[in-house]
């Protein structure tokens, strides 16, 4: 019993230094010398991190982020975000909840049009990889979606949407956009163009969940189905088919609602995915697209060399953009 409590009281030892130290910054910042107070807190990160004091360092970096935030001194707060990361990963965090609802509200606090966010992001996502899903943790993607929801940048929030487990958010965020930024007559090509996507990304539980919540929430749309728009009486069908898993039936669909389907020249290569995926259906010999088009349906289908086209995909902020 004498080593945990030892242990015990290091840690409340630690935290008070922490707490000291915060303070003498704090004092430092509120009287305006930013400058002096971030290199501390950069001579701190670093001789935490020699001590291994991993924890401590994080916290220490995440406070003042906040702090410098706080004052609108962007670059100093975005540095020390950039230390939190280097934090994770060089030790050993496990990917939790708390961590990544610190790291979404770093995002939200960094300028939007800054170059640091996109570097962060990109990091952040990277780092939550050692959690699930290879694009980046579902969680971290829900939360990032949500701010950038809040900011109105609906087409990058599409694209978190599509890698987070959130299909009726995913929803609610595109009727949303549809209602603000379309036109009435694209009101269905909203929701197919994320249904298809979650369908290549292997999610049909996210494809049904976006699609019954968007055509029930949209004030355009009239409750089906049927509904009075073929794409939808299509996705409706397409859902069924992926269930039932019948080429017949998949192939007979996609030739009736070819007219339609020729509304948006992305969606038959999505079905083409979709069709290997769900229904057996052996891989053309060349792609449709090269360049940079192809790269972002690789990233979105997560065929080819995934780490690299990822980064390319979200640095172009959506994977395929309807407007």
């Amino acid at each position: 019993m004498a080593e945990p409590e030892s242990l015990r009281c290091s840690s409340v030892r630690n935290r008070g230094g922490v707490q000291r130290v915060e303070g003498k910054l704090r004092a430092s910042v509120e009287k305006g010398d930013y400058y002096e107070a971030h290199q501390m807190y950069r001579t701190l990160f670093f001789r935490y991190m020699s001590q291994g004091k991993h924890a401590e360092a994080r916290e220490l970096m995440y406070n003042g982020a906040l702090l410098f935030f706080s004052y609108n001194q962007q670059n100093s707060a975005a540095d020390l975000s950039m230390l939190v990361l280097e934090v994770l990963e060089k030790s050993d965090t496990k990917v939790e909840d708390e961590i990544l609802e610190n790291l979404a509200k770093l995002f939200s606090l960094m300028d939007p049009n800054s170059p640091e966010r996109v570097a962060f992001v990109s990091r952040a996502l990277k780092w939550s990889t050692g959690g699930s899903g290879k694009l980046g943790h579902p969680k971290l993607h829900q939360l990032l979606a949500v701010i950038l929801w809040k900011e109105q940048n609906y087409s990058e929030s599409r694209y978190h949407f599509l890698h987070s487990s959130d299909g009726e958010g995913c929803a609610q965020m595109l009727v949303e956009y549809s209602s603000s930024r379309g036109y009435r007559s694209e009101v269905d090509m909203f929701v197919v163009q994320a249904v298809l996507q979650f369908l290549c990304l292997k999610n049909k539980n996210g494809a049904s969940v976006v699609f019954s919540t968007y055509t029930e929430k949209h004030p355009s749309i009239e409750r089906g189905p049927p509904f009075v728009q073929p794409l939808l009486n299509f996705i409706w069908f397409l859902l069924l088919a992926v269930e039932g898993g019948k080429l017949t039936v998949f192939t007979v669909l996609c030739e009736q609602y070819q007219p339609s389907l020729k509304r948006d020249p992305m969606y038959n290569e999505y079905l083409d995915r979709i069709g290997q995926l769900f229904f057996g259906v052996p891989p053309k010999q060349s792609p449709s697209y090269g360049g940079l088009l192809g790269n972002l349906l690789n990233s979105l289908m997560g065929s080819g060399e995934e780490d690299d086209v990822a980064e390319e995909a979200h640095e172009d902020s959506s994977p395929i953009e309807l407007d």
